[in-house]
């Protein structure tokens, strides 16, 4: 424990020596700094928690820590997407895109919602020909079931809240927990997608995947 417990010191007195060397010498990347322009993100560490607090362009949320980021577009409108330093499939994506909708409950049901954006969980096999014909390939979803959904209210706006396990034909994991909390500001469908796998998420990702989807909000 006392090792773990020094590494841990030295990793963070590690990056704090090269966020310092950075900052003297004024040498960040340009592919860093335009992504961070981009998604204009800044951050602000809370270290009790695990977590740091992102303020980007109209929301906010905390990160785990010990994610990164990733400059994988997976989603139409992607931001920012971070990921879990050891395990790639624990990760976070925050999307916005152009709605004509005025309120997240125009969409009907946090249900029916998901309906329409089924594609955040991922590739998709119902349509396609059954397992026993061949059809799903080997990451495509066949199974996908809401364990919870809600509407909650922050600051006078709308949210869909929704919790969601799909399993894929090849068993990958037992399946993946998929946190998806959605509203809508000023035209703009602002979602967050955070998830992990089943068995990660019985071995402490559950924490760090609940926590990113409780702190999402609109700024």
């Amino acid at each position: 424990m006392a090792d773990e417990e020094e590494q841990g010191v030295s990793r963070r007195l590690a990056l704090a020596l090269a966020a310092g060397a950075l900052v003297a010498t004024g040498k960040v990347s340009t592919a860093s700094a335009a992504y961070g322009e981009a998604a204009n993100v800044f951050g602000s560490p809370k270290q009790q928690s695990g977590f740091t607090t992102l303020t980007g362009d109209g929301f906010k949320l905390d990160v785990p820590s010990k994610w990164n980021p990733s400059k994988e577009l997976e989603f139409p409108g992607t931001l920012l997407r971070y990921e879990d330093n050891f395990d790639q499939k624990s990760n976070l994506a925050v999307m916005v895109i152009p709605t004509d909708k005025k309120s997240i409950t125009d969409y009907g049901s946090p249900e029916e919602f998901l309906s329409a954006y089924s594609y955040l969980l991922g590739k998709q096999a119902y349509a396609g020909k059954t397992v026993s014909e061949g059809g799903f390939d080997p990451n495509a979803v066949a199974t996908a079931a809401v364990l919870q959904s809600k509407t909650k209210d922050i600051n006078g706006k709308k949210y869909y809240d929704l919790d969601v396990l799909t399993r894929t034909a090849d068993g990958d994991e037992g399946g993946t927990h998929q946190l998806i909390v959605a509203s809508i500001n000023n035209g703009k469908l602002y979602l967050l997608k955070a998830q992990a796998g089943d068995k990660r998420w019985f071995k402490g990702a559950q924490k760090f995947v609940k926590g990113v989807a409780e702190s999402f909000s609109l700024a």
